[in-house]
C-alpha cells in the first residue's frame, strides 16, 4: 500500500467521498455510548498552524484522543514553514516522529511541497486555495438532514475564496448543483470552475457563476455564505465590505430561496457584515452542525488515510 494526501477534495474519487461519510457516520454513532473504537491507537498526529482556529484544532485533537491516539500542536513558533526551516526538511523531521500531518496555512503551495516530501499522509486543514475538511463536513451535514445528495441544489454568496472552491469540488464530485454568486472580480479561480466543469460533466452536477444573487438562489435548498476578508486580508476589508454588501445574507436576501432553505456558514462569522443575525440564528441555520460535523468527518478522513497506508 502507498500512502495518500488531502490536499484538494480532487484527492478523493466519488466512491471515496461516499466511503468517508459512511465510515463518519458509523464513528458519530459511537460519541453518545462514549465506547470508541480505537482505530488509530498508538497513532501520533502533528498538527502544524499557522493560522489560529477553534474549530480545527479542538476537532483534530479530539478525534485523535477519542480513536485511541494523540496529537501535538505545533505553532508558528515551533516550526515557521519555509522561513525558519525549509519545508523540504519539516516534512522529512516529521515523517520520523508521527504518523499523520494536518496543517493549517496560508500557502497553498506548503501543502503541495509538504505532500511531496513527507513519506506520511498530509491532509490540508486549510489553505488560501481550499479548505476540503470543511466543505467534506459541510456536504455531510446536508447528507444527514436531507437523506440523500440527489438533486441538491446550494446557493454560495460571497468571495469566490477558498471555501468555495472547495464546496465547487465536492458539488462536481457528487453531482449536485452549486450557483455562486458574488462581484465578477472576486469569481472562483478559472482553473477550479475549468477542472469542475470537466469533473460535472461526468457526474452530471451542475456549476452556475453569476453576479446575481437571485438568480443563484433561486430554488436553492440550502445557502451559504463566508466572511468577505479571509486572515491576511485585513488591510482589504473596508473596500470589501462596500463590494461585497450587496451580496449579504439578510431575511430579504434568503427570500429569493425555496422556503425553508437551510442556512450555512464555515465560522467565524462576521455577524452584521456577510450575515446578518436574524439569519444566523434563525431555526433553518445548520452552523453549528457543520461544525460538529468537522469532528466525524475529520476521524473518517484520518482513519481512511491511515488504512491506505497500512
Amino acid at each position: 500500500m502507498s500512502k495518500r494526501d488531502f490536499r484538494n477534495v480532487s484527492d478523493f474519487s466519488t466512491e471515496e467521498i461516499r466511503q468517508v461519510f459512511r465510515m463518519a457516520s458509523e464513528l458519530k454513532r459511537e460519541v453518545p455510548t462514549k465506547r470508541f473504537t480505537p482505530r488509530l491507537k498508538g497513532k501520533v498526529l502533528a498538527m502544524i498552524f499557522e493560522k489560529p482556529s477553534l474549530r480545527t484544532r479542538c476537532t483534530f485533537e479530539i478525534a485523535m484522543i477519542q480513536m485511541g491516539g494523540s496529537a501535538i500542536y505545533l505553532g508558528p513558533s515551533e516550526i515557521g514553514l519555509g522561513t525558519r526551516e525549509s519545508v523540504y526538511d519539516v516534512a522529512k523531521n516529521l515523517e520520523r516522529w508521527f504518523d499523520l500531518v494536518m496543517v493549517r496555512t496560508f500557502a497553498q503551495d506548503n501543502i503541495e511541497q509538504l505532500a511531496r516530501h513527507c513519506a506520511l499522509p498530509v491532509i490540508n486543514a486549510l489553505s488560501d486555495r481550499a479548505h476540503p475538511c470543511q466543505a467534506m463536513a459541510d456536504f455531510f451535514t446536508i447528507l444527514e438532514k436531507r437523506g440523500s445528495l440527489d438533486g441538491f441544489r446550494l446557493a454560495y454568496l460571497g468571495d469566490g475564496n477558498n471555501i468555495c472552491n472547495s464546496l465547487i469540488e465536492v458539488s462536481a464530485r457528487l453531482g449536485c448543483e452549486i450557483r455562486v454568486a458574488g462581484p465578477r472580480e472576486y469569481m472562483p479561480p478559472e482553473d477550479v470552475l475549468e477542472r469542475a466543469q470537466a469533473e460535472a460533466a461526468r457526474t452530471g452536477a451542475r456549476i452556475l457563476v453569476t453576479t446575481d444573487p437571485a438568480e443563484a438562489l433561486d430554488g436553492a435548498e440550502a445557502i451559504y455564505t463566508d466572511v468577505w476578508a479571509s486572515m491576511g486580508q485585513e488591510a482589504e476589508a473596508d473596500r470589501r465590505r462596500e463590494i461585497f454588501l450587496p451580496y449579504q445574507l439578510n431575511v430579504a436576501m434568503a427570500r429569493h430561496a425555496r422556503p425553508g432553505a437551510w442556512i450555512m456558514h464555515d465560522l467565524p462569522a462576521h455577524r452584521g457584515e456577510e450575515i446578518t443575525d436574524d439569519v444566523l440564528d434563525s431555526p433553518r441555520a445548520i452552523i453549528f452542525d457543520q461544525a460538529e460535523n468537522r469532528l466525524h468527518v475529520q476521524k473518517a478522513i484520518m482513519v481512511f488515510l491511515d488504512e491506505l497506508r497500512g
